[in-house]
C-alpha cells in the first residue's frame, strides 16, 4: 500500500487510530518476548541493519555498501517476490545485481546453513531489529533526516514499529543527511552516530524532461532528488508489481509530454522484462562517513576474538 499521509504529520485520522497503537504495542511485545526464548546464536558475527519505522528510510543501500566493504553475504526475507525479480524480491535483486551473495527466506534457516561453512566472516542481516529469535552481535539503526520519527505514533496511527526508546538496544545509528530536517528528531547522545549521504546519478541531463514514477515507501524523497526537469510525478504503492498496462500508460504519459521515463533502481527490477528497455533508472549512490567503517571493523574484530 501507499504510505499513509498521517505517518508524517498527525491529523484527525491518526488521532482516531492512536488507541489501536496500544494493542499493536502489546501484541508485538508479546511476540518479541516469546521469540526470545528460542534465540539462535550464530558462530559468525551477525550485523543487523534495521529501523524502528515501518520502512522507506533507505536502509538497503546502506546494507549494500557495508556488504561490499566486508565482501560478505546478506540474509533477508525477500519481500514481495515476483517473476520480474527472479522470485527473490526487489531489494534482494538489487543487491544480487551488485555481485552480493543474498540468501532469501527464513533468516534463521539461512544463518544455520551459513554457519556450516568454514568461513568466519560476518553475516549481514537486512532488517530484523525486532526479531528476537536471532541474536545480533551488532545492531545498527538507520534513519532519514527528512522523515525522523514520522508523526511519532506507533502503527497503525504512525510509522513506528516500536517506541523511540527502543533505540537503546542499538549499538550505533546511521543518519541519512538531507537538506530538510524534520522537527523533534532528537537522537540519544550515548550511542555512536554516523552520517550517510545519498546522491541520485541520473542518466539524463538537468534540462531533459522526465516523467518520474516510483513505488517505494516515501516516493517524494526520490522525486525531489532527481537532477532533471521533472514534468510529472506518479506514485505507486510500496513494492508495487508493475503490469504491462501500467507501463504502457506511463509510456503514453511520457510521450504526451515529450519526456523520458525515469524510476528508481528498486522499481526498475520489478518491471516486466520488455519494459526494462523502455525505462531507465536513476542510480542511488550512498556514502557513509569513514569513521563508521573504522568503528564497525573494530567491533567485528572484537567479536571474532571473543567467539574464537
Amino acid at each position: 500500500m501507499k504510505t499513509p499521509k498521517w505517518f508524517l504529520k498527525r491529523n484527525a485520522l491518526s488521532v482516531f487510530l492512536y488507541p489501536f497503537s496500544g494493542f499493536y504495542y502489546i501484541a508485538s511485545k508479546m511476540v518479541f518476548n516469546i521469540r526470545k526464548y528460542k534465540e539462535y546464536s550464530s558462530n559468525r558475527p551477525i550485523i543487523c541493519f534495521g529501523n524502528i519505522l515501518s520502512g522507506g528510510v533507505g536502509k538497503t543501500p546502506i546494507v549494500r555498501q557495508v556488504a561490499k566493504f566486508f565482501d560478505v553475504p546478506v540474509v533477508m526475507r525477500g519481500y514481495k517476490k515476483s517473476v520480474q525479480t527472479g522470485n527473490i524480491g526487489d531489494e534482494a535483486k538489487m543487491l544480487s545485481n551488485d555481485g552480493i551473495l543474498v540468501h532469501v527466506g527464513d533468516r534463521k534457516s539461512n544463518l544455520i546453513l551459513l554457519n556450516k561453512q568454514e568461513s568466519k566472516t560476518p553475516i549481514i542481516m537486512d532488517d530484523g531489529f525486532q526479531n528476537s529469535s536471532i541474536k545480533k552481535d551488532i545492531s545498527v539503526l538507520v534513519f532519514d533526516e527528512s522523515i525522523g520519527f514520522g508523526n511519532g505514533f506507533l502503527l497503525p496511527a504512525g510509522p513506528l514499529r516500536e517506541p523511540v526508546s527502543a533505540i537503546s538496544r542499538a549499538d550505533a545509528i546511521i543518519v541519512i543527511k538531507r537538506k530538510n530536517v524534520v522537527k523533534n528528531f532528537n537522537l540519544p547522545t550515548n550511542i555512536p552516530i554516523f552520517n550517510a549521504y545519498n546522491q541520485e546519478i541520473c542518466p539524463y541531463g538537468k534540462n531533459e524532461s522526465v516523467v518520474v514514477f516510483a513505488g517505494i515507501g516515501y516516493p517524494d524523497k526520490f522525486f525531489n532528488a532527481v537532477p532533471a526537469n521533472v514534468v510529472e510525478k506518479i506514485s505507486f504503492p510500496d513494492h508495487y508489481q508493475y503490469t504491462d498496462n501500467d507501463i504502457k500508460n506511463l509510456i503514453k504519459i511520457a510521450d504526451e509530454k515529450n519526456a523520458k521515463l525515469l524510476t528508481t533502481e528498486k522499481d526498475w527490477v520489478r518491471l516486466p522484462d520488455w519494459a526494462k528497455h523502455q525505462v531507465r533508472f536513476s542510480q542511488l549512490k550512498t556514502e557513509i562517513e569513514n569513521g563508521f567503517y573504522d568503528w564497525i571493523k573494530g567491533k567485528v574484530d572484537e567479536i571474532g576474538y571473543k567467539k574464537n
